[in-house]
């Protein structure tokens, strides 16, 4: 393995430029994950050195470079930690590839970048077999969805769909109850009991759940809250609906 040291390209553009991870813990699992294709790993030398400390670097092309190299190439308001990693995305998956599906977070049309990384990470938490996204109307990976998933987009399978309604029938289908969230439901969230797989639906902030998702939810709850805020950050909605949804699971 090589290690050079010229400074980093050109700060990249993340709509459509090449994925640069960041951070410490992010990049540490993107290394440790072998789906990932690695291309060049930049480091100051005592990131590289953390890095090393934590495991195997692999053949990745390292370069070492300066914090103020990093906070040109990826802007100055990425906490990198003295550390990128270019990368391509990691790789999605069908309905058909994950089995079997006991809990599943399904997110209808979330574009936040933020919010999708933080809901990974707390799907990862509570052991969530997959993340569900649609083709269309949900962000491309970058260095902030993947920074706000702390490691968790390379340790949560996410599930890409091209029609949002029929993969809910599918879920249907194999035995899961599917849950749906919305704040003008009639019906409270409770912590679940009993094992049954589990497909808990969250809609975009503002717009909530689409009329179809709706329909095809088995159960609409909302989120009670006594206080005077009647609303939550979609990432801080499903951390809750997680945390009821195995409260009381046997395992």
């Amino acid at each position: 393995m090589s290690i050079n040291k010229f400074p980093p390209k050109p700060r990249y553009n993340p709509d459509d430029g090449p994925v640069y991870l960041y951070g410490f813990h992010t990049v540490r699992a993107a290394l440790d994950n072998p789906g990932r294709i690695k291309k060049a790993l930049l480091a100051t030398p005592n990131a590289l050195l953390r890095l090393r400390e934590g495991g195997e670097l692999g053949k990745v092309k390292v370069t070492e470079t300066t914090p103020k190299e990093l906070d040109r190439l990826l802007g100055a308001e990425a906490v990198h930690q003295g550390v990128a990693l270019e990368v391509d995305p990691v790789s999605r998956f069908g309905l058909d590839d994950i089995s079997p599906l006991r809990l599943v977070v399904v997110l209808d049309q979330i574009t936040d970048p933020h919010n999708v990384g933080a809901i990974l990470r707390t799907a990862c938490a509570f052991g969530a077999d997959a993340v569900i996204t649609t083709a269309r109307h949900s962000p491309r990976e970058t260095g902030v969805m993947a920074k706000s998933a702390s490691g968790a987009l390379d340790l949560v399978p996410m599930i890409e769909v091209r029609n949002l309604g029929d993969a809910l029938e599918k879920l249907k289908s194999r035995g899961m109850l599917v849950l749906g969230f919305d704040s003008e439901s009639e019906q409270p969230l409770r912590a679940r009991t009993g094992d049954q797989p589990l497909a808990i639906v969250m809609g975009a902030e503002g717009k909530g759940l689409r009329q179809r998702t709706r329909e095809l939810c088995d159960e609409m709850v909302k989120l009670e809250m006594p206080g005077p805020i009647k609303s939550l950050n979609v990432s801080n909605a499903a951390a809750i609906a997680l945390f009821a949804a195995t409260a009381g699971r046997s395992a």
